[in-house]
């Protein structure tokens, strides 16, 4: 749970977030004492209009769907709290007008209570208002939620998505507006999961709604409620959506089987951010979901899949899943194009056969002449490869720890990943030419990446020409002075590819001593040492180069350079 904020002014920050809508586009206006946000080029007397809202903290529901499409206005409380009726009536007031205001609200207490005395107090002066309630949670079920229904969550979006569209048709009466806007809400179904509740600004923290490191809460709302059950520890990814997708699709489930997907003429997936996951994670959460789709029989694979951020629960790290059984229809208007900043559109899904353009192998793989001469023993360039990949997995959590502090925090793992693939490599055959060192140069760029990736690549194919230089073709394998010679050659060409010198805080303050080291000694011993009294040097030295430029230079003084400290893993297990 975080507990920090740049602002802690919880009512002044729904109040400037409101303001910035109309600061970032000339088609809104914003009625700052109801806190109201409408479209400016809106006719009430030409289309119907549709207002939503409720508290703020789901952003962007409601204010960011204003707009050209979708939502004519959206009011907005504080967080998490109903707007009052007087504010929800001046918003009918602002855009409503003889063809009628449809209002959409989450099914909360407080919503329905205000929202429907303020459609009451609408009609009562002859503007024509209906009201749709959304309930789209699946994960309290019939017989706990009672006769207050299921809660309103992130599938309410796709109800003020398809009501904006048909009512931007003038040819649509209220009555138009209400039916698609009530087919929609029918046939949805959502359940939300999270790692832990939010924390909202300049409050104090409620303990027992802290989550443990290794628990992860499913079926909770959208206001911090609790959700319905705590799982420990954290199921893997593949697991945790198959639970998901149990919840929305099971027809045994009597408690919480409220749509039947088994007949749907067209199927809609979400998959919306509650507030604190990234894209990438999102986009794997997103990925995996659609995979289980495609092989479930209880469902058609989806027509369209949103993925992003529609309504939040401020900063919440978690996701919900999203269903809408549609028909094809309904689709255009999905897919029709909207005014609004905070709505991510729609996508179309490719076929389920979409597999085949996943393109497994590399399409420009090296090709490999055959190579003539014993440049290798091949026992003893495996069991150096085992030894030094073996020391730098150990060394795995150190590297890691150590570049959090003066990195990105992800030269230990890239440096494993790396070692990983090269010990699956040498299990298989290599040959004994200096073929072995290209297919090594390869197996290492095609798992490395950033700066250190371009390194090792360069070294270890400058390494591959400079053997076969040294090497005369024959029979012999390389000895300890031709690597020498070889490993010198490589760094003379490695150091003209980049401007690193010893002295610059980078992997080169480890691996310029080892092999100069080798070469003069020929002693494997020897120059692992060097290069770890290279790496210790280290420590204290201000960088030149790299991210570590940008650190504070109290990071300098407390650890080594990573990337040096890899280097000196390595060479301690091609010594041993």
């Amino acid at each position: 749970m975080s507990t920090k904020h740049f602002a802690t002014d919880i009512d002044q920050l729904v109040v400037d977030c409101l303001d910035y809508l109309t600061l970032s586009n000339p088609t809104l206006k914003y009625y700052k004492s109801d806190k109201v946000v409408a479209y400016t080029q809106h006719d009430g007397n030409k289309n119907v209009s549709v207002v939503s809202g409720g508290g703020a903290g789901h952003e962007p529901a409601h204010a960011g769907f204003v707009g050209a499409g979708m939502l004519t206005a959206a009011v907005s409380g504080w967080i998490f709290a109903s707007p009052s009726v007087p504010q929800i009536t001046a918003g009918i007031h602002h855009v409503g007008g003889s063809k009628g205001t449809l209002l959409i609200i989450k099914n909360y207490t407080g919503d329905i209570f205000h929202f429907s005395l303020a459609a009451e107090k609408a009609r009562a002066q002859g503007r024509p208002t209906a009201v749709v309630v959304v309930g789209d949670d699946v994960a309290v079920g019939r017989k706990k939620s009672g006769k207050v229904g299921r809660r309103g969550l992130a599938g309410t979006t796709l109800v003020h998505k398809v009501a904006g569209a048909v009512a931007a048709d003038p040819a649509s009466s209220l009555a138009d507006v209400v039916k698609a806007a009530q087919d929609v809400a029918d046939n949805l179904v959502t359940v939300g999961v999270s790692l832990n509740h939010v924390h909202i600004p300049g409050r104090a923290i409620e303990k027992e709604n802290i989550l443990g490191e290794s628990e992860v809460e499913v079926g909770l709302g959208i206001h911090n409620e609790a959700g319905c059950q705590r799982l420990s520890p954290i199921p893997p990814l593949p697991s945790l959506v198959t639970s998901l997708l149990d919840q929305l699709l099971d027809q045994n489930d009597k408690d919480r089987a409220y749509v039947d997907f088994s007949d749907a003429e067209s199927v809609v997936l979400m998959v919306n951010n509650l507030g604190g996951l990234s894209p990438l994670e999102l986009g794997a959460i997103s990925a995996e979901t659609l995979k289980q789709l495609s092989a479930r029989t209880d469902i058609r694979y989806p027509d369209r899949v949103a993925t992003g951020t529609y309504m939040t629960s401020l900063d919440g790290p978690g996701f919900s899943l999203t269903l809408l059984k549609t028909t094809k229809c309904v689709l255009p208007m999905l897919d029709s194009s909207v005014g609004a900043s905070g709505w991510t559109p729609i996508c179309k899904t490719a076929s389920v056969d979409s597999a085949e353009r996943v393109i497994i192998e590399a399409t420009t793989k090296t090709e490999i002449a055959p190579a003539s001469g014993t440049l290798i023993d091949v026992s003893a360039f495996k069991s150096m490869l085992s030894n030094a990949c073996d020391r730098v997995i150990a060394a795995e959590g150190l590297i890691t720890k150590y570049d959090t502090i003066v990195g990105d925090g992800d030269c230990g793992y890239t440096l494993k990943r790396a070692a990983e693939a090269v010990l699956g490599y040498i299990k298989g055959e290599v040959p004994k030419s200096v073929n072995a060192v290209i297919e090594l140069a390869d197996t290492v760029e095609d798992n490395m990446d950033g700066t250190s990736g371009a390194i090792f690549g360069i070294y270890l194919n400058a390494l591959a020409a400079s053997c076969a230089e040294v090497h005369d073709g024959s029979d012999t394998p390389l000895d300890t002075a031709g690597w020498s010679k070889a490993g010198l050659g490589a760094l003379e060409k490695l150091l003209k590819a980049t401007p690193a010198r010893v002295g610059d805080r980078t992997l080169i303050d480890a691996l310029d001593p080892f092999v100069r080291t080798l070469a003069e000694t020929n002693s494997l011993s020897k120059a692992a040492t060097a290069a770890k009294a290279g790496c210790d040097s280290t420590q204290g030295m201000r960088a030149s180069l790299g991210r570590a430029v940008y650190v504070s230079e109290s990071g300098y003084d407390r650890v080594p350079d990573p990337g040096a400290m890899g280097i000196a893993a390595i060479a301690e297990g091609l010594a041993q």
